[in-house]
């Protein structure tokens, strides 16, 4: 299988720098033309929108965003390398060294679109942040672990809490499979492209912290029927549990990776109802 290296100005610069990717901040790098395309491709931008990077890394990924977008905001940890990003940077590009879990978000205009490749380690924290901001991107093309990929596009029977914290704001979509060989240095896994449209609103409404919080204490005994793990994780008496389930239409032996997001609904409706969150 082969991999064609993207070329520019950017490859000079890392040879002068002598580049290390740092294993600590998860940094390998996408280096296959071909799924550089596809992702800036699926991400379809706009010519008057904006566009965050996280982690632009080596800038393979940027320069194929720059020319399709008004700005491109890349936000890097690594200062050396947001340093080279600079090096004959388009006017349309601007370089943030910062840690993307620190950045403010409502810096950036309405609609924003993330395109990405995040490191793994990152993911889950990284998405309950945009997903959770009050200003939110209206999309988000990433490229990320093929198995978290999976888990959050999993359908009732194999959902998580990942996957309902991801579901309940908007919808997601595996694009196509990165092999392992396309980066350097290779990671151990093979990566996903995902594509994560928001909803105009969320699934239904509900005070997000009470309804994760339920949601939490559903899978906290993942092996346990749904009766059992509500009543661990909300701290509430077996009686009450039974009555919550039975107002909201959920057998008490079904467990919490079953439900769709209707049964959350209910769930959340019975149990606020309750006052047992």
């Amino acid at each position: 299988m082969s991999v064609t290296p993207p070329s520019d100005n950017l490859q000079r610069a890392v040879r002068l720098a002598s580049i290390r990717p740092k294993q600590g901040l998860g940094q390998n790098f996408l280096i296959d033309e071909a799924s550089l395309d596809l992702i800036a491709a699926t991400a379809a931008i706009k010519p008057e929108e904006t566009v965050l990077e996280v982690g632009p890394g080596l800038g393979f990924l940027t320069t194929k965003l720059t020319p399709r977008a008004a700005q491109v905001v890349a936000v890097e940890a690594d200062q050396q390398l947001a340093e080279i990003l600079t090096l004959e940077a388009p006017a349309n590009l601007r370089v943030i060294t910062d840690d993307i879990l620190e950045f403010d978000l409502t810096t950036l205009p309405k609609s924003y679109k993330v395109v990405a490749n995040i490191p793994y380690y990152l993911t889950s924290k990284l998405l309950r942040l945009l997903m959770e901001n009050q200003n939110p991107p209206s999309s988000m093309t990433l490229l990320i672990q093929k198995e978290v990929a999976e888990r959050i596009t999993a359908e009732p029977g194999q959902l998580s809490i990942l996957a309902l914290s991801v579901q309940y704001y908007a919808y997601a979509k595996i694009v196509g499979i990165v092999e392992r060989h396309k980066f350097w240095p290779s990671p151990n896994v093979d990566s996903a492209i995902i594509t994560i449209t928001r909803r105009p609103k969320p699934a239904f409404p509900a005070d997000a912290t009470k309804l994760f919080r339920i949601i939490k204490a559903g899978f906290g005994e993942r092996r346990k029927q749904l009766k059992n793990s509500l009543a661990g994780g909300l701290n509430a008496d077996g009686e009450a549990i039974t009555r919550v389930l039975a107002q909201a239409n959920i057998e008490a032996t079904r467990r919490a990776q079953e439900l769709t997001l209707d049964d959350w609904k209910r769930l959340y409706a019975a149990v606020t109802k309750e006052n047992l969150v």
